[in-house]
């Protein structure tokens, strides 16, 4: 499944992006240290980079990321939270024409962004610009049913008023399109689960910063941020409210026989 509109989508939803959405957990590198020997000598290219928050978590670990983002908003924030790292280099490009030379990566990640991609253009991409053995590794955070109450409701809240949330969803990748991707079925997964704590203003930033909530002038941005304010006032503790989340961590090389995507 691709989004026509996937490369403009969070435009205007950058500051709370950047002010709401959770991090990676630094346990996913010693998971790539054990599973794809990782080392701080490895170049990156991460892949939809938007505002730099995976692309961070390798800069901490000393490797050279080039930050590969095809909207403008996204790439200048990712731009300012990085500027202190030398290492890094921020690129307009995209998965599917990341503008990097041939065989110059050691790993390429994509952190909340696999789902955007073209995926048969975007996979020729990276076997171009992968020197062998050459990694690739998939990150992706949800937050899991059955888990509270709370995370469940809130979830059932997003279907009810956002405009695509449920289609969107459903693109968030599996181990099948993982397999299907790389062309095997070799490949190491990790889950880290962990939780977010929100007051009322972060938990309507949240729900802002994402692309399938409607903008205000949409006719169920107002019904939503009612039910969203009575969802908080009927369970915040402290006035703080907590969400559930689980970052999935897939890593595996590309089959150079391709996949039928």
């Amino acid at each position: 499944m691709t989004f026509a509109d996937s490369k403009q989508r969070f435009s205007n939803r950058v500051a709370d992006y950047v002010r709401y959405r959770p991090r990676y957990p630094e346990a996913v590198l010693d998971f790539l240290r054990s599973e794809c020997s990782l080392r701080p000598e490895h170049a990156i290219a991460d892949i939809g980079s938007g505002t730099g928050f995976l692309s961070e978590l390798f800069l901490k670990n000393g490797n050279r990321v080039f930050g590969v983002e095809p909207n403008e908003g996204m790439r200048q924030a990712g731009e300012d939270l990085l500027a202190r790292y030398p290492n890094f280099v921020s690129v307009n490009g995209s998965a599917e024409a990341t503008t990097l030379a041939a065989a110059s990566v050691d790993f390429i990640t994509a952190g909340q962004a696999f789902h955007w991609f073209e995926p048969a253009t975007a996979r020729r991409e990276f076997q171009r610009i992968l020197r062998p053995p050459g990694w690739i590794a998939i990150l992706w955070y949800h937050r899991p049913l059955n888990k509270s109450s709370f995370t469940d409701t809130f979830e059932d809240l997003l279907i009810r008023f956002g405009t695509d949330y449920e289609k969107v969803r459903d693109a968030y990748p599996k181990s099948k399109d993982i397999a299907s991707f790389l062309g095997n079925k070799t490949f190491s997964t990790r889950e880290f689960p962990s939780t977010q704590e929100f007051g009322r203003e972060g938990l309507t930033g949240l729900v802002k910063s994402t692309s399938y909530v409607p903008d205000q002038n949409h006719a169920n941005y107002a019904p939503m941020m009612v039910e969203l304010e009575k969802l908080f006032r009927e369970n915040e503790k402290d006035g703080l409210v907590r969400l559930e989340n689980t970052t999935t961590v897939y890593c595996g090389r590309l089959d150079g026989n391709g996949t039928n995507l």
